[in-house]
């Protein structure tokens, strides 16, 4: 290249870097709204992009354009705070400084080839940002899908401690309210695109998710819901044949591992009621998890048909009359009282348990609960 405009461009080359900020600092707000460290450091980046194409222009064969080294001065961390927009701003700034000096700056008969030269290493520049942008959000990416499952695995194994904490904080899920794990069977596929399925469907739906998919189960976090029932309706379809199991909706993560334990013993119990709607509510499975074993659902089933009636005699024992004698006629006989006293009592049993003993589903659950609460 022509040693004398490069004798230029090198003397030239800190007015070009001062020029370049002061541009930077009269255009755009972001600039000046960097802390001190980060305004220097975009500095260097621009000098160091500068005395980069001066080297090169220099020497091109000695000194191949390497711009991606340019980037190389800046620490990792500048890549959260400035936008490959603003980068790109950035660069664009310092090449626009670069070419309104050309005529000063090229010797007689080199300004056509100074300006194809600033366009060419600017495309390399530019090529080295979106790199550099690519690899940082790659390394997030996948940190952040590794801690995505220790948020997971300590949500399902209930391990509210700090460390949980510190996670949830990085994710940027402590102030996300209304919670509900929904469980079931997973896809066909690749794992990795059921959960970014699962999160684009999220996003469309102005909820967050964080998910896993666990041996043969999918397991979804969701946040911001307000109705679990209805949201879980629409998102039902990104799981794979068989029950769809919605744990109950909680005000916080950290409270999560009670919705997974119930969504997960329902998915376990589910087969036991093949027509179980999907998705189904894991309150609806309490009779199914308690015959499975949970002795939360146990305890809560006994609690939700027996503590309304524990202080009503007359509707206490009308409930295994009529479980064991059917219909209004027998259980009157056995209860001495007339038939509309019984359908008045079934009335206020239904009102204050929520289960209609002439319903064959709730009759069930009442007889298992009366069981359950005898043993």
């Amino acid at each position: 290249m022509p040693t004398t405009t490069a004798r230029r461009l090198e003397r030239s080359a800190d007015q070009l870097s001062s020029a370049a900020i002061a541009r930077l600092d009269s255009s755009y707000d972001w600039y000046r709204e960097l802390p001190a460290d980060e305004r220097s450091w975009v500095g260097l980046v621009a000098q160091a992009g500068i005395s980069a194409f001066i080297s090169w222009y220099r020497d091109p064969q000695t000194n191949p354009p390497l711009p991606i080294d340019v980037f190389a001065t800046a620490p990792r961390e500048l890549t959260r705070t400035i936008a490959l927009q603003q980068t790109l701003q950035m660069v664009r700034t310092a090449i626009d400084v670069v070419e309104e000096r050309v005529p000063q700056l090229a010797a007689a008969g080199d300004e056509h080839q100074l300006r194809e030269a600033v366009l060419t290493y600017s495309r390399e520049i530019a090529f080295a940002a979106a790199h550099v942008y690519a690899q940082a959000a790659e390394s997030r990416g996948a940190w952040d899908a590794r801690l995505e499952a220790l948020v997971v695995d300590a949500v399902l194994r209930a391990e509210a401690d700090d460390a949980l904490s510190s996670r949830v904080a990085a994710l940027g899920w402590d102030e996300v309210r209304g919670v509900v794990v929904i469980a079931g069977t997973a896809p066909p596929g690749p794992g990795t695109e059921t959960l970014d399925t699962l999160r684009r469907n999220a996003i469309h739906e102005g909820l967050v998710a964080l998910g896993s998919v666990q041996r043969n189960l999918l397991i979804a976090i969701l946040g911001g819901v307000d109705d679990a029932l209805a949201v879980s309706a629409r998102f039902e379809h990104l799981w794979g044949p068989g029950p769809v199991v919605v744990g109950p909706r909680v005000p916080h993560l950290y409270a999560a591992g009670r919705s997974a334990r119930a969504a997960l013993s329902g998915v376990a119990s589910a087969p036991a009621w093949p027509h179980a709607p999907r998705p189904c509510p894991a309150s609806e499975l309490l009779p199914e998890r308690a015959l499975s074993g949970d002795s939360r659902a146990r305890r809560a089933l006994v609690d939700k048909v027996t503590r309304p009636l524990r202080d009503r005699p007359t509707l206490r024992d009308t409930v295994p009359a009529y479980l064991d004698h059917g219909g209004l006629e027998a259980t009157a006989r056995v209860l001495f009282v007339h038939p509309n006293t019984v359908r008045y009592r079934l009335g206020r049993i239904a009102e204050l348990t929520g289960f209609d003993l002439t319903d064959q589903r709730d009759a069930f659950t009442v007889r298992l609960a009366l069981a359950f609460a005898r043993l």
